[in-house]
Order: structure tokens, then C-alpha cells, then sequence
């Protein structure tokens, strides 16, 4: 059986628990599990390489103790030893000597949850896992990477607001213009599951890890924030599945919850590569840690303010930002000449609609800069459909290669992209001429005229508002026409 038939049916087990409610539970009840089992695959690992090593789970924890054996404890046993006495040690589990992977495991139960009721039903799905998971198989490592940015998607169309899987194409391409090197430190302050890090490691292990202490250094220099539990459990099992053993550098935490100020220079970094949540709001109270011009609510804009905030002079950062912040006015404005002013945003790419379908169909933008200098002009370029596609979707998603002309194009930052030519998708904006816009952003495409719109949401809203158009108008020729005629009448 493969993989991914190994995950489906284990969420058809699940199904039949009364304690599991909804796609959600069901995701959170398997990844918990997924890490156990991936972390004991790792640990035999480990064993073999590493002389006396040591496990930081007690013996009864470990997955081999109490979950490999498919005739091993099941039923009302088994739901007490998770609930009872599994679940609260792990979430209260000490460091032996100092090994950082016991804060890890206790990280990651710190907010998780046995959802399931059954004991019989837990068994089947522990069985399950046992029977078709196995991560020291090489093919299955690669197999298993796949299915898990599955299990990512569908943690997407479980319906957590605010929390967009960004596809693999945009952050390939992101981290790839970015160019993370080693010996860098690569932050994402709203990670999430882990894609933009993911992405980060393959990339600097490609063009730069050659010896056992590059891989170390690569490691060290790989940080992330996530605020919500569930995203934190998956990035934590991603870094694991990506060879970071102890990843340490993922915290369970929300950046925006300290003083701007707190980010000294000690903890500024090389690279910042994110899609900080957009759309939501902040509980009450976050944004006095945020100078008085830029105190709102708006997730997304914080996320930037505090970007430039944690940048090295130097540093770069590439992150998803949506339409609404380019024109938007008001602090909006505000953030936007502070961007300016203190960093070159040297590149806006454009998508196009449906990038993030089905989850969201709000239209976003890639936005490129560096910290140190002022921009004095920005490089726009419109991403194109590939031939044929009118739309995306979950099953004919935005694909790497379409972003290779984009790449061709490019050029580099050190020459101040003095090779780049204006063609049909792109073109270049100067400072003032952003200036004289009151710092909106949203620069349509100069080469392209007015272009035949086939949205039917954007269709309907335009009908609507010429049908309103029209009841104006004939209210206001029925107004005249009545005032005439009584005119008339006393004539």
C-alpha cells in the first residue's frame, strides 16, 4: 500500500471516532502520531551513527514501546495511557543533559490533543502508521515528502481563516531570487508549516553544503515564529522530514506580541522569506508595541513594519503581500514611505488571480527589497497565465517553470539590475513618480491596454453598478420631467 493510500485510509479510521470532529481534528490527531513515528524512525538513525545516544523520551514513550507492536496495548488501556499518562509527560518533558530535542517533543504537545474516544479505533490507526510509514526507506523519504505537502493542502481546505498554503511554485521561486546563502540567518516570523524554510534548506544545501560542519552551520541558521499550534506541530515534523534534526529554531510564539524595539541588533537577521497572514486582525492591545504611525490592527501590515524592523543593514526579504496594501491610503501610506525610505524595493511582481485557490481569491503581490538603502525606483512585472490557462485551481495549480522567464530577466542587485529592459510584462516606476501617486503602488501594466474581463463575480458587480447607475438617472429624469410638467400646469 502506498503512502498516501496508508493516510487515507487511517482518516477513514478516524471518521468512525465519535471524539474526532471535522477535517481539522482529524489532521491534528494524525501529525501528532506521523511525529512519534517519524522521530522513532529518526532515532534508529541516530543509534546507528551516533555512539550512546540517548533517547530524551522515557522508554514507555517511545513509539517502538507502546506503538509498533500490533498486538500490543489497545482499547480503554491505551486511550488512558495517552490521555492519562503519555500526553501530560511529554508536555512536561525535561532536558537530560542538556538535549535540546526533549524542548522539541515538549514544544510540540504542549498544545496537542488525543481527539479520539476508542482505544480499538486509536489501535487500527497506530497499526496503520506502523505497517506504511516507514522514513528510513529512501524511496519512501522522498514519497513521504510528497504526501505530507498533501496533508499541508488539506490542512488549507479544512478551513483555518488566515492561513493560506502558499504554493510550492511561489515559494521556490521567492527563495530562489532571494538567494539565502550559508552562514546566513533565514527568518520567517510567520511560518507557519514551514514551506519558505523548507524550501531555504534545499536551496542552500544545493549551492553551498559540502562537509558534515556546513550541514551543522546550515541547521543553526534556519529560524522560524508560528502562533498557532497545529501549523507549529506540522512545520516542526517538516524540519525533522527535511533533515533538520533538531529544530529547535521553530518557536511557538507570535512575533507581534513584543515591543518593536526588542529586535536589536543581536537578533537581526540576513533573510527574511514570508506570507505573513492577511485579511486578519490582531487581539486588542498588540499594536501599542508598534510606534504610534503605525499602529493597526492589520496583521499583514505589522508583519511588514516589524520585517524591516529584524532586517540586517543588507539584509533582504521577499514576502506575499495583497493588492489592498499597494493602494491602500492612511497607515497604509505611512508604512509604504517608511519602506521607501529606509529599504530598496527594488521588484513588485504581480500575480494573477486564483494563485491561492480555492482558499482565497484575494489577487496578491511578490515585493523584493533590501534594507540600508532608499529605493529610487521600482521594477514592476506582471506574471502572465502560461498559454491556455484562464485560471488555477487544486488540480491544475501554478507551476515552477512558468517562473523561469521571470528568472532570465532578473539580473542582479550588485549592478543595480542594469541588465533589465522593459518588455510587454515589465516596466519601471520612479520614486517620484511614486511619490506624486501619494505612495500608491498599485502600477498597472503601461504596454497592456484595457483588457476583456471574464470574472463572473467582477461581471456581476459591474452590471450591478451600472443598474444602479441607471435607477439614478431615471430618478433624476422623473424628478425633472415631474417638476416640467407641473411648470406647465400652472402656465
Amino acid at each position: 500500500m502506498s503512502i498516501s493510500s496508508t493516510i487515507k485510509s487511517i482518516q477513514d479510521i478516524m471518521r468512525k471516532d465519535v471524539g474526532v470532529d471535522g477535517d481539522a481534528q482529524r489532521l491534528s490527531q494524525l501529525v501528532w502520531m506521523l511525529f512519534l513515528k517519524i522521530f522513532d524512525d529518526r532515532e534508529s538513525e541516530w543509534e546507528l551513527l551516533q555512539d550512546n545516544y540517548k533517547s530524551p523520551l522515557p522508554e514507555k514513550y517511545r513509539w517502538r514501546n507502546w506503538a509498533a507492536d500490533a498486538e500490543g496495548m489497545t482499547g480503554e488501556a491505551l486511550k488512558q495511557f495517552l490521555d492519562n499518562d503519555m500526553f501530560p509527560a511529554l508536555q512536561q518533558l525535561e532536558a537530560k543533559g542538556g538535549d535540546q530535542r526533549a524542548y522539541v517533543i515538549r514544544s510540540v504537545f504542549e498544545d496537542a490533543y488525543n481527539y479520539m474516544k476508542s482505544g480499538q479505533l486509536i489501535r487500527q490507526v497506530v497499526n496503520k502508521i506502523q505497517e506504511g510509514v516507514d522514513f528510513n526507506k529512501a524511496q519512501e523519504r522522498h514519497l513521504f515528502g510528497d504526501m505530507y505537502e498533501q496533508l499541508l493542502r488539506d490542512l488549507q481546505a479544512a478551513g483555518n481563516a488566515g492561513e493560506f498554503y502558499t504554493p510550492r511554485a511561489v515559494t521556490e521561486f521567492m527563495v530562489r531570487m532571494v538567494n539565502p546563502r550559508l552562514g546566513e540567518k533565514v527568518m520567517d516570523p510567520a511560518c507557519g508549516t514551514g514551506g519558505f524554510l523548507t524550501c531555504s534548506i534545499e536551496h542552500i544545501r544545493k549551492q553551498d553544503v559540502k562537509t558534515v560542519e556546513d550541514e551543522d552551520r546550515l541547521q543553526a541558521g534556519i529560524h522560524g515564529i508560528e502562533k498557532k499550534p497545529m501549523p507549529h506541530l506540522l512545520c516542526t515534523t517538516n524540519m525533522i522530514l527535511h533533515g533538520i534534526d533538531v529544530p529547535i529554531n521553530i518557536r511557538h510564539d507570535n512575533t507581534l506580541s513584543y515591543p518593536l524595539i526588542s529586535w536589536g541588533p543581536q537578533q537581526r537577521v540576513d533573510v527574511i522569506v514570508t506570507n505573513p497572514p492577511f485579511g486578519g486582525m490582531e487581539e486588542d492591545g498588540i499594536e501599542t508595541n508598534f510606534p504610534a504611525a503605525f499602529r493597526t490592527r492589520e496583521t499583514a501590515d505589522l508583519f511588514l513594519v516589524l520585517i524591516m524592523q529584524m532586517l540586517k543593514a543588507g539584509g533582504r526579504a521577499a514576502l506575499v503581500l495583497p493588492d489592498g496594501f499597494l493602494f491602500g491610503e492612511g497607515i497604509k501610506t505611512r508604512i509604504k514611505e517608511k519602506l521607501l525610505e529606509e529599504c530598496n524595493l527594488h521588484t513588485i511582481v504581480r500575480l494573477p488571480n486564483g494563485v491561492f485557490a480555492p482558499y482565497t481569491g484575494i489577487k496578491t503581490n511578490l515585493l523584493f527589497f533590501s534594507k540600508g538603502t532608499p529605493t529610487q525606483h521600482i521594477w514592476f512585472y506582471e506574471h502572465p497565465y502560461p498559454p491556455g490557462v484562464k485560471s488555477y485551481n487544486k488540480t491544475k495549480p501554478m507551476k515552477i517553470e512558468e517562473f523561469d522567464t521571470e528568472a532570465a530577466w532578473w539580473g542582479t542587485e550588485a549592478d543595480g539590475f542594469k541588465h533589465r529592459v522593459e518588455n510587454e510584462q515589465a516596466w519601471k516606476v520612479s520614486l517620484d513618480e511614486i511619490k506624486a501617486r501619494n505612495y500608491n503602488l498599485d502600477c498597472k501594466n503601461p504596454h497592456i491596454g484595457e483588457q476583456e474581463i471574464h470574472d463572473p463575480d467582477l461581471l456581476l458587480a459591474q452590471y450591478k453598478a451600472m443598474q444602479d447607475d441607471i435607477a439614478t438617472l431615471r430618478g433624476q429624469l422623473k424628478d425633472v420631467l415631474t417638476e416640467a410638467l407641473q411648470r406647465e400646469v400652472k402656465a
